[in-house]
Formats: C-alpha cells, sequence, structure tokens
C-alpha cells in the first residue's frame, strides 16, 4: 500500500533526520525556558578599567552581559575613595557621570556586588551577579610657576606635590615671561627673552618637555626645549594656546611694515600663518578651540580662526572675557559702567546676562569651577590713604554662586602689584602667589597680610616683596569655615595647574 503524497518525504532518511533533530531542539529550548538561565549575571566590561584618567575624562561605563536589574545595581555600586555621581542606562549599559572630578593623586576601586538580572524577580532562585572590582587611577597634583629667587629666578619650575620634587625645566639664559600648558601634561609652550642684552620686544616662543609620560611618570630625562616662533622679523606680544593643545595664537608686530599688526596662528607641523584680523586687545581661545574670544572697540567679538573672517558672534555690552567654563556653554566678563564702577557678569550661550558682582575697585581674574556652580574671583577695594591723601587697592579672593550670585570673601591679601591664581582641575584646592612679610606667621591665614609689611609693599622707594606660592583648599565640608592657606616654600609667579 503506497502513503498517500502528504507522507511520501517522511519515508527519505534525510527528511527524518531533520524533523528530528528540530523536535529535540524544540523539546531543549520548552527545558531552558521552563528551569530558567543559571549563568550568573556578569561585568563584560569598564572603560576605566586600569586607565589614569583626568578633569577631561567625564564618565565611565560598565556593560553587562545580560539586562540588569537597574535599581539593584544603582543601590550596590561601591566607590573608595567615595565618588558621587548620577547614573544613565541604555540597554545593557550604565553610565556613571561624576559631579565633581576625581581627586588628583588618588587610586580609586570600584565594587559591585548583590545585583541581580532584570528577570530575577520571576524567578524563585535569584542567582547574583559575579563580584566586580576595577581600579581605576589619576593623575599627580603637579604644577608649573616662573621662579623669582636664587637660581629659580626667571626660569620655568614643575613641582609635584605628593613627590615633594621640584625640577626645573628651562636653562638660566632664558627668562620666562609666560607660559601655558599642553593638555597632555607633557610639553610646555612658553615665552622668554635671553639674558643677554634682549628686551620684552624680542620674546620668542619654544617648547619644552615636562618629563611626564602618558602614564603620569615622572622621568629622568633633561628636558628639551624646541624653538616655535622667532621675533628677527616681529615683535611678539600675547600668546594663547588652544585647549586641545593644537593651536597657537600670537599677537604680533611688525618689524619693517608700520602698523602691520594682529593675530598671527600656528598649526601642529604649519608655518605660522597671519590671520589679519582687526588687532583688537586682550584675547583667548574658547574652549572648543575653534574660535578667539577678542575685545574690540566697545565689546568682545568671537572670530573663526580664518584670515579675515568676520565675527561669529559680538557682544556690545562687555569690555573682556576673562573665563570660559569647561562645558563652553557660559563665560565671565568684565562690564565697565560709566560711574566709573565695573561689573562681573554671567553669560550663556542662551542669551543669559547676569551681573554677579558690582565693584569700585578691579576685577583682576575669574575662574569657574569645574562644576559650573561657583565662580572664584580676584577683586579690589579701594581704600584712601588720609595721610598721604591717596588711593589704593586691596586685593582679595572671592568665591561667587552662580545661581544667588552671593558673594563670600575667603582670603585677604596685601596690596601688590602682581598676583594670579589657578583653581585645580579637579576643583579641589587653589594656587596663587603673594607678597608674603618675611616676619609673618605663615600659620595663620589672618598673619597672611600684616598691615605693617602690606604698606612697606606699597612703598614706590621700598623694594618690592618677592611674591611666594599658596596653596588653598576649597573643597570643605563646613561652608561656615573659610579655607585654611599653606604657604609654600617657594617664591614665583604665575602658578598654574597641569591639567
Amino acid at each position: 500500500m503506497q502513503l498517500s503524497s502528504r507522507f511520501k518525504w517522511f519515508s527519505q532518511p534525510l527528511d527524518r533526520y531533520a524533523l528530528g533533530l528540530v523536535a529535540f531542539l524544540s523539546v531543549a529550548i520548552a527545558i531552558l525556558l521552563w528551569i530558567g538561565d543559571h549563568t550568573s549575571p556578569q561585568v563584560r566590561d569598564f572603560s576605566w578599567q586600569g586607565q589614569k584618567i583626568d578633569a577631561n575624562d567625564t564618565s565611565f561605563y560598565l556593560t553587562f552581559n545580560r539586562p540588569m536589574n537597574r535599581e539593584s545595581v544603582e543601590q550596590n555600586i561601591k566607590f573608595d575613595p567615595p565618588l558621587a555621581g548620577k547614573i544613565s542606562w541604555s540597554s545593557r549599559r550604565m553610565s556613571y557621570t561624576p559631579l565633581a572630578p576625581a581627586t588628583y593623586g588618588k587610586s580609586y576601586t570600584v565594587r559591585l556586588e548583590n545585583a541581580y538580572d532584570r528577570f530575577a524577580t520571576e524567578s524563585a532562585k535569584k542567582i547574583a551577579i559575579d563580584p566586580f572590582t576595577g581600579r581605576f587611577s589619576t593623575p599627580n597634583p603637579r604644577f608649573a610657576y616662573i621662579g623669582s629667587q636664587g637660581e629659580e629666578k626667571g626660569r620655568l619650575v614643575l613641582y609635584d606635590i605628593l613627590q615633594k620634587d621640584k625640577r626645573v625645566l628651562t636653562p638660566a639664559n632664558l627668562v620666562v615671561l609666560d607660559f601655558r600648558i599642553y593638555p597632555d601634561r607633557q610639553k610646555i609652550l612658553f615665552g622668554a627673552i635671553e639674558t643677554a642684552g634682549q628686551t620684552l620686544l624680542d620674546q620668542k616662543l619654544y617648547e619644552v618637555t615636562t618629563g611626564i609620560d602618558r602614564d603620569d611618570r615622572l622621568l629622568s630625562t633633561s628636558p628639551d626645549i624646541k624653538l616655535i616662533l622667532g621675533s628677527d622679523d616681529y615683535q611678539n606680544f600675547k600668546f594663547d594656546l588652544s585647549p586641545d593643545g593644537k593651536n597657537i595664537l600670537v599677537q604680533r608686530l611688525s618689524r619693517q611694515q608700520v602698523g602691520r599688526y594682529g593675530l598671527w596662528l600656528i598649526k601642529e607641523n604649519q608655518p605660522p600663518r597671519s590671520l589679519d584680523n582687526q588687532p583688537g586687545g586682550d584675547f583667548m581661545f574658547t574652549p572648543d578651540s575653534a574660535s578667539v574670544a577678542m575685545a574690540q572697540g566697545e565689546g568682545v567679538a568671537i572670530l573663526p580662526l580664518e584670515p579675515q573672517a568676520p565675527p561669529l558672534d559680538f557682544l556690545p555690552r562687555f569690555g573682556t572675557v576673562l573665563n570660559f567654563g569647561r562645558s563652553g556653554t557660559q563665560a565671565a566678563t568684565i562690564k565697565f559702567n560709566k560711574d566709573y564702577t565695573r561689573s562681573l557678569y554671567l553669560v550663556n550661550n542662551q542669551g543669559l546676562q547676569k551681573e554677579l558682582t558690582k565693584i569700585s575697585g578691579s576685577i583682576l581674574g575669574a575662574q569657574f569651577d569645574p562644576q559650573e556652580k561657583t565662580i572664584y574671583c580676584l577683586l579690589t577695594d579701594v581704600e584712601q590713604d588720609p595721610a598721604k591723601n591717596i588711593f589704593r587697592e586691596k586685593p582679595y579672593l572671592a568665591a561667587i554662586n552662580l545661581e544667588s550670585a552671593q558673594l563670600s570673601r575667603i582670603l585677604e591679601l596685601p596690596s601688590q602689584r602682581e598676583i594670579q591664581f589657578n583653581i585645580s582641575p579637579d576643583g579641589q584646592s587653589i594656587l596663587l602667589n603673594s607678597a608674603i612679610p618675611s616676619n609673618s606667621d605663615s600659620s595663620s591665614s589672618q598673619a597672611i597680610v600684616p598691615e605693617d609689611s602690606a604698606k612697606a609693599s606699597r612703598n614706590a622707594r621700598t623694594p618690592q616683596v618677592p611674591t611666594q606660592l599658596i596653596l588653598l583648599s576649597v573643597n570643605s565640608s563646613n561652608s561656615n569655615n573659610l579655607p585654611q592657606p599653606e604657604v609654600l616654600p617657594m617664591f614665583g609667579t604665575f602658578p598654574r595647574w597641569l591639567p
């Protein structure tokens, strides 16, 4: 008896084998679905594992081998030392963004255990994640400055706070005038003149290696100096380095062509070229490294890095830009008022123009903290000396809350001609240089500014008191206590943290 045509294909051996395999796999799948997957959830990837991260590294991610119960992960992830942050998810990937940069000079441990996958609540038996431990670290806190005494005078000096290691980077025959640090910490751009009969109009630009490698190790190699821009045909004035370290801007004046003055751009491995912009005044790179903010007339122009290019934007009310926030969305600017006062303004890319403070003295500088919630500024009070019938300015360091515009004085300073400050990349400390009398008690913040010595430093006939470097911790958990300054055993100017 013949099989019906409907069942003929069952008579073929290959067909029977295929049908049996399908049946076996169906049963196996059904069993797996019934008993569930008993393999443990795991962390497959940690983006910061074993890395040396800095303030520019704003977030990391953990990738899991399966969808996770997000609440169990968020409740059980631990950091040592603590690192507060916010969490976001995308499928099996968790992103963690610290609220503030990780503290420099630390080794961090990330631990995760007792977390479950998303389907664990549907199973009678929970399987916890395989315990995970990740590690990363941050660079040592280091800064550079221009020495002002002894063998360091006029030379660029690098200092490691944790190792207490000081290294002079430039030779004695060069007097350093200003400098900028490359973002990789491996080189420093500086302007200098030779001690043999040169003036400020003979400034040249150089690069010097710091001896720091990609793993943040300080090598014992000698500094290597390279000439970047000479001064035979042009006088070089102010310069700036772009945040990405790829562009240099210099204000130059021709020695042959009268009145030819303006910005020149130096790109990586390319000769300098003139931008043919209006000469303008003070300038600085924008955070995206693609344009420059320059004071022009009664306002600030944002110019692209192209020859004769028109401004991208113009802020007519302000005299200069003091600092940009790290995000690039807001800036601190100065407005010169008609009543001879000065106002510090916060402006952003949404059109906000908010007055933060108005003073009769000077605004010497301002910098955002990394979180862009506070701006630190160097301001001055104008005081009258009745005996001599003269006015003098006395500087102080202040912090302004950007939301409330509340100003808090944090350090009073003696009157002096040259003072700068710089916030560390992790926002933990401020470096500044200030006149420190030799007979002061440096262990007390009140003794930093004795009135008699401050008067002595203001007397034009008395040699100016050398400026000593001060380290000020601003990460105090008690907002009612003023930060206590630490006077460092070094004299110099232009203190700047390495990124």
